[in-house]
């Protein structure tokens, strides 16, 4: 695997811990269709929240939530849609948030999580 996608899934792994020590359920972890991937699908309080996690070592190329363009977000919306759609209740709220992770190789990880994106 790569560095980067190691880099990756440490960053999604951070994020979910994250989430669920803020009283987050994780329904799912990179569910993939047809259209791509969802990083984290989670649930708290009757709202279900598609999470895209943008993870870098360092900001010296830019922040990890530079990498989230519109058309990114216009496409984990339609992802969101066709996760909706598969379940067998659709559930009755929704919000897409995105998280940043900046993981210094010798230092703790620094998330920012911010909700209702698009």
């Amino acid at each position: 695997m790569a560095a980067k996608d190691t880099l990756g899934r440490q960053g999604e792994f951070l994020a979910a811990r994250f989430l669920e020590a803020n009283g987050y359920r994780v329904i799912e972890r990179n569910w993939r269709c047809s259209q791509g991937e969802i990083d984290v699908v989670a649930e708290r309080g009757g709202e279900t929240v598609f999470v895209e996690v943008k993870t870098r070592s360092s900001v010296a190329f830019g922040h990890p939530f530079e990498a989230i363009t519109v058309s990114k977000l216009a496409r984990l919306r339609r992802l969101a849609a066709a996760w909706c759609e598969q379940q067998a209740t659709a559930p009755r709220r929704i919000r897409i948030d995105a998280i940043a992770v900046v993981a210094p190789h010798d230092e703790p990880a620094v998330i920012e999580h911010l909700q209702g994106v698009f």
